[in-house]
């Protein structure tokens, strides 16, 4: 056998649910029927093998021949493979580190630095010897700094190592702004926050800087133990833009977009059709004969409900950006920081489409003398107490001909006093205009409270409806394909699209078709597995979707699945007017509450801090954004009265 093939089949433990692990059982049986205590190997690489033996049976992974006998023998070698392999390391020396740890396999790179540090040998012997040899043997720094011994050891010259080229900022990123890192990432406690921002500013101004790091550095909340400012950021922001224009630099690139028009002769409200000739652009019509007959103020606001669907069947806004909807490649593959709202192409698509849409219905509006914010106003001061006896409400429109920049100020002032004053009024059932001019706290979106007490039901954290969810509806479960004729996107469209049988699926998959049956989502008729209760389907449909579901629009027999649900564990209910996924989307573009990466248009305008340059269109651009988040606003606001009115908590009727 060559040394590769040797390599190749060495043990490795990579964790109780990596796919591999059933592939080296065999391997581990072998080595723990051969293992003598009295003779072992006094190669390293022999020995960080028998420390990944130790692991499988630590873990219960046995051959399926083994009896009982056999296992309980192979339990009895655990704790003397543990002191072999504790006897080698702390037998290691200075004179002898270099040749111990010669040869070892980078596989192994993680486990050598383990042992090392664990049996003191980072105490025992210098910097001078250890660092040489480890970096002769292909360690790399990052798996150097994942070692947090290895690190308090070496303190100085780890703070050297980083220093010395610029790239050395990556590990600064990795440890500080990027989300999901594999491996801890220890710094030495020698480096400053000077050594950081000099570090970060060399990093910056590289050649061999990372567009998806530098772009983590301008979106960043400030820290100042790792030297980041707002002079870093902005410097940052415009590398990464000259990284960009770089890049695309002739590049043709792929046409992508979205356009909205208006037809005199449609008949239809609204026509789609996605353009692929050139690429694909997601073409929406509207006829504007249905615009001019729906100039009322009712109608004006419905048609951002039903026309413009900035709403799903449950009223949940489609704005924000939901983890469904992000593709394999945008949840798996790039760089996100910390404190990041993660975005994907869906949510651009959906962003872009209502943008255009708010845009092109004010000008439309306009034509006809119309203001949207006239309409917001009758809304407060004259819907809301003729529904539903809600006075005192009051919306005050920004005038026609003030400058954009005007108007984008006042909009998100006006956006802040309307849920100021539905929080007093939910708390009182009354609004006090004397009470309202009290309130000075920034709005938080999140904690805006509901007319309905459990307005949402969400998923538990963890538990069984983990697991269901993950099993019928994302594209990454086993269930989704069984061969080329019968595959979908889920397990959820395979089985309502098509007619599949138990014995249709796999033998690896029916333990997972078993588990759905026995919780009642899935039944097995005899001929056909199919959704064994559509009410509790919709709900985990939602969960997925939404990462919620409305309580008060569900049917009577959705609610009483509702609280069966939340019997089971599987989901809680929880009050508010926005959901979780709502409010961080308004966090969002707003303000740095929650995440670092959003525009802050609401504290860069009531705080005079936007861009000195900015046009009168930019300005423009950013009063549409504002406009489109009030009226998401007014749809969630008005969705709560309705429901509240429909559960007998007030009087009134539906828009």
């Amino acid at each position: 056998m060559s040394d590769e093939d040797a390599r190749a089949r060495r043990v490795r433990f990579y964790g109780v649910n990596d796919m591999a692990t059933g592939w080296y059982v065999p391997r581990v049986a072998e080595l723990v029927e051969q293992f003598n205590p009295m003779d072992v190997s006094t190669n390293t690489e022999d020995i960080l093998e028998l420390h990944n033996v130790q692991q499988y049976l630590e873990h219960g992974f046995f051959p399926n021949a083994y009896n009982e006998e056999a296992r309980k023998q192979a339990v009895a070698r655990i704790p003397q493979i543990r002191t072999a392999v504790a006897r080698h390391f702390s037998a290691i020396e200075n004179a002898d580190f270099a040749a111990a740890v010669a040869g070892v396999d980078h596989e192994y790179h993680a486990d050598l630095l383990d042992l090392l540090g664990r049996n003191k040998a980072f105490e025992r012997c210098d910097s001078a010897t250890v660092l040489p040899a480890l970096i002769n043997e292909g360690v790399h720094l990052g798996e150097l700094l994942a070692s947090k011994k290895l690190v308090q050891a070496y303190d100085t010259e780890m703070r050297d190592a980083l220093r010395a080229a610029p790239r050395g900022a990556e590990h600064l990123i990795r440890r500080y702004l990027e989300d999901d890192v594999r491996g801890e990432v220890h710094l030495p406690a020698s480096l400053t926050p000077v050594d950081a921002r000099e570090l970060l500013e060399r990093y910056i101004d590289s050649d061999e800087a990372n567009p998806n790091y530098v772009g983590l550095i301008a979106v960043a909340k400030e820290n100042p133990r790792a030297g980041i400012d707002a002079k870093l950021k902005l410097r940052a922001k415009r590398r990464k833009a000259e990284m960009t224009a770089t890049f695309f630099a002739g590049t043709k690139g792929f046409k992508t977009g979205c356009e909205v028009r208006l037809s005199d002769t449609q008949e239809d409200p609204v026509v789609f059709e996605m353009d692929t000739s050139e690429g694909m652009i997601s073409r929406y019509t509207y006829s504007s004969r249905w615009l001019e007959a729906t100039c009322d103020n009712p109608s004006i606001l419905n048609n951002f409900l039903h026309l413009f669907e900035f709403v799903d069947y449950q009223a949940l806004l489609v704005l924000p950006s939901y983890p469904a909807h992000l593709g394999v490649m945008e949840r798996f593959i790039g760089t996100t920081g910390k404190n990041q709202y993660k975005v994907g192409v869906a949510f651009h698509s959906i962003d872009m489409r209502t943008l255009l849409q708010t845009r092109r219905y004010h000008d439309f509006l306009d034509s006809k003398d119309i203001d949207l914010e006239q309409v917001i106003m009758w809304f407060f001061k004259e819907y809301l107490v003729e529904e539903f006896g809600a006075s005192n409400f009051s919306f005050t429109p920004s005038g026609r001909g003030t400058p954009y920049l005007q108007k984008v100020r006042h909009l998100f002032a006006e956006m802040e006093s309307v849920a100021n004053q539905f929080v007093l009024f939910v708390k009182d059932h009354e609004l006090d205009r004397d009470l309202l001019a009290m309130a000075s706290e920034q709005v938080r979106y999140k904690e805006i409270p509901s007319l309905l007490e459990g307005k949402y039901v969400y998923p538990a954290e963890d538990g069984d409806v983990v697991g269901i969810l993950h099993l019928l509806f994302s594209d990454q479960s086993a269930l989704h394909y069984i061969n080329e004729n019968l595959k979908a996107d889920s397990a959820a469209l395979l089985l309502l699209e098509n007619h599949v049988a138990y014995d249709d699926f796999e033998g690896y998959q029916k333990p997972s078709i078993d588990f759905l049956v026995e919780q009642g989502v899935l039944e097995n008729t005899g001929t056909r597995i199919q959704i064994g209760n559509f009410e509790r389907f919709r709900i985990l449909s939602a969960l997925f979707t939404t990462q919620a579901a409305s309580f008060y629009h569900l049917s009577e027999a959705g609610r009483a699945e509702a609280e069966t649900m939340i019997a089971k564990g599987w989901v809680t209910r929880r009050s508010s007017l926005l959901t979780d996924a709502e409010g961080n989307y308004f966090n969002y573009f707003l303000n740095a509450v929650d995440f670092s990466n959003g525009p802050q248009l609401r504290n860069k305008y009531l705080h005079g801090s936007q861009s000195n340059v900015d046009s009168e269109d930019a300005h423009f651009e950013t009063y549409i954004i504002a406009l489109r988040l009030i009226l998401a606003l007014v749809i969630k606001i008005n969705d709560d009265f309705c429901l509240a009115a429909s559960e007998g908590k007030l009087e009134g009727a539906s828009l």
